[in-house]
């Protein structure tokens, strides 16, 4: 299977697909990717919401996915920024910061969770479209997300191969999560890695 993404997504799925490697025979990754270096990096894990994150129940309630929360506060015990590229109706506000306010309120409204979802993590970094035209699979969202980014190793998840994909195609580290043959999630440390590794 690491072949098959290796070929899809070219250069990042051939690093991703080298980490899982090394993982799974307990290599150490350094070892696994020559190139890695040890100054400190700066990974931003950018997600998809809806059934990524949150899954959205046959009675309308929200809850996390499974194994979700636990990862967020993995990645925020190790100071990983985080972000979302989700797609919202335009006309919820005439900036990202209103239309994550509506999203946060929508989610909130409905939420199921025993835990609130940890909407402080993400801060600024909430990516919505402005325009039809700029709603996913567009690569608008993640251009945008990446011009914010300075340097930073950038780490796309999403449920949907065709989403990775799209992020794959303009820089980013695709994970397409929930598959059965490997973690639900980019592993914390692999996402450490990555950051590692200087952004071109």
């Amino acid at each position: 299977m690491i072949g098959s993404v290796s070929t899809r997504w070219g250069r990042a799925g051939l690093l991703v697909g080298a980490l899982l490697a090394s993982a799974v025979l307990c290599t150490p990754a350094s070892a696994a990717v020559p190139e890695a270096r040890t100054g400190s990096g700066c990974p931003v894990v950018y997600f998809d919401l809806g059934e990524t994150l949150v899954h959205t129940a046959d009675d309308g309630g929200i809850g996390y996915q499974p194994g979700a929360a636990s990862y967020l506060r993995a990645l925020r015990e190790r100071h990983i920024k985080v972000g979302l590229i989700t797609n919202v109706p335009p006309s919820w506000g005439t900036t990202d910061a209103e239309r994550a306010a509506r999203l946060k309120h929508e989610v909130d409204a409905a939420w199921r969770g025993s835990a609130p979802f940890a909407w402080r993590d993400f801060g600024d970094r909430v990516l919505t479209p402005r325009t039809d035209a700029e709603r996913k699979p567009a690569p608008v969202l993640w251009q945008r997300a990446k011009a914010d980014s300075g340097r930073c190793r950038l780490v796309y998840q999403a449920e949907t191969a065709e989403e990775v994909a799209v992020a794959a195609s303009v820089g980013y580290v695709p994970y397409q999560v929930g598959q059965s043959h490997r973690p639900t999630f980019l592993p914390v440390g692999l996402v450490e890695l990555l950051g590692r590794r200087q952004a071109r």
